[in-house]
């Protein structure tokens, strides 16, 4: 459509274009507050009736949005933006078509007429095939993105070049922790656009080879933050291409660290046994780099996908050996990406464990996670509210298997405030069981106050 038949098919749009460069209205929009952009629009004599014709929402969703609920997913953000006129770059959705399909949504169109099981086995096939150059659990997946033609990169590029993609990681990976995927993934995507160019310039051996795994690192954050909002297709896709990056700068603990959050999705999606065979072949690439921290984050999440499958035996003795592993690593001289792997988290992971052993296997575990937890949730900062927020919500979990109500309701009260302004997805998948806890014990008036509060926080 051209500047004219755009001018014209704006002329019978119900929303004035003067509407969103209203101070108020930027903010909102600036900031994604859905909800405000609507009760703005509804203040401009907007109805909910035209809101949802106009978005393709439903009369109940706007109602619920208008009421407080966030909306995060990119493709909804973009279909609201486009419905109600808004100009992209006003919501920081202003990407040009390349970098569109070639970081943010490609690979969710492709596949999403796939099973999802057919997803994990193709995934497992192409990180079989970069861990050990053999496909070992099935032939070797398609292509995992398009290649649209790119913005002409820099002729040639230095050791700064890099560095400053390292320094935009850290810093979006830090926003990532405070505040989830949902507060800065279009960052990060942006980032990767602008740093993937760089992969067709000039340099030398060593700024290449490092340019590889700074980009594999960058992809592997892109993947983290998807995984972090809902889109597993997206997250897939950027592991799986983090994966060759790492390979290529030959940075096998980056290769375990990128295979260990891959599982990590997995076990989301209650497929512990796919995350297992990630996690293993974490684990001999960090083998393969002498990372006794990298082998201990690998064991710890093993142990996890143990638990899940009520192998208490298996999970117990890889917990062990992440403690171990754990004890030995030099942390000083860890890879940057291992080092969030710190004291607070082996507790967390202890408590973790033993809280879906409790849940699945004996009610003893509880006696282990409780203060397991209660350490973890001691030491976290404000800059890693997502980690708190889960913890607590565990802690209660914990509390209220053991009868502990009205502590367990206390507890998990702390974590629905924990939650508020986060913008990630996984936080209610992360809350089910203390939902599922809190409802089986609704004769108790602390327990149901909780499930009702838990009930609304799921339906926001």
């Amino acid at each position: 459509m051209d500047a004219s038949s755009a001018a014209d098919a704006r002329q019978g749009h119900p929303i004035s274009p003067d509407v969103w460069d209203k101070r108020e209205m930027r903010e909102a929009l600036a900031a994604r507050e859905i909800s405000a952009v609507y009760r703005n629009l509804r203040k401009e004599g907007i109805s909910q009736r035209q809101i949802a014709a106009l978005t393709g929402q439903s009369q109940s969703e706007v109602s619920e949005i208008l009421k407080g609920r966030q909306v995060m997913a990119y493709d909804v953000l973009a279909r609201i933006a486009d419905g109600l006129g808004v100009p992209r770059g006003y919501m920081g959705l202003a990407y040009d078509e390349a970098t569109e399909i070639q970081v943010v949504g490609a690979a969710d169109e492709q596949q999403a007429e796939e099973d999802e099981s057919v997803k994990r086995r193709n995934f497992l096939a192409h990180a079989a095939q970069v861990t050990m150059g053999a496909a070992v659990f099935g032939s070797s997946p398609q292509a995992w993105g398009a290649s649209p033609a790119r913005t002409p990169a820099p002729g040639h590029i230095g050791m700064t070049d890099v560095r400053q993609v390292e320094a935009a990681t850290r810093a979006l990976r830090a926003l990532d922790y405070q505040y989830g995927g949902g507060f800065c993934r279009d960052a990060v995507v942006a980032q990767l656009s602008w740093g993937q160019q760089m992969l067709d310039s000039s340099a030398t051996s060593p700024v290449k080879s490092r340019l590889f795994v700074a980009l594999a690192d960058l992809h592997s954050l892109a993947g983290w933050t998807s995984f972090d909002t809902g889109l597993m297709d997206s997250a897939r896709g950027h592991f799986a291409n983090a994966l060759e990056l790492a390979k290529q700068g030959d940075n096998n603990p980056l290769v375990a660290n990128i295979l260990y959050r891959m599982g990590r999705v997995y076990l989301h999606q209650e497929a512990p046994n796919d995350a297992l065979k990630l996690f293993q072949l974490g684990q001999i690439a960090a083998q393969e780099s002498g990372s006794e921290l990298a082998i201990a984050v690998l064991a710890a999440n093993q142990a996890w996908a143990y638990a899940m499958m009520e192998n208490e035996d298996q999970a117990l003795k890889l917990l062990g050996l992440a403690k171990d592993e754990f004890a030995r690593a030099n942390l000083a001289e860890a890879e940057d990406w291992v080092k969030f792997f710190n004291e607070t988290d082996v507790y967390a992971m202890i408590g973790t464990v033993h809280t879906v052993l409790a849940r699945n296997v004996d009610l003893k575990h509880t006696r282990y996670a409780i203060p397991a937890l209660s350490r973890a949730i001691d030491a976290y900062g404000e800059d890693m509210q997502r980690s708190k927020t889960f913890n607590l919500s565990a802690l209660a979990t914990n509390h209220l298997l053991e009868g502990d109500i009205d502590h367990g309701a206390r507890v998990g009260r702390a974590a629905l405030d924990a939650a508020e302004g986060l913008k990630s997805a996984r936080v209610r998948d992360r809350m089910a069981p203390l939902r599922e806890e809190a409802e089986k014990r609704k004769n108790n008036p602390d327990a149901r106050d909780l499930a009702e509060r838990l009930g609304s926080f799921f339906a926001a």
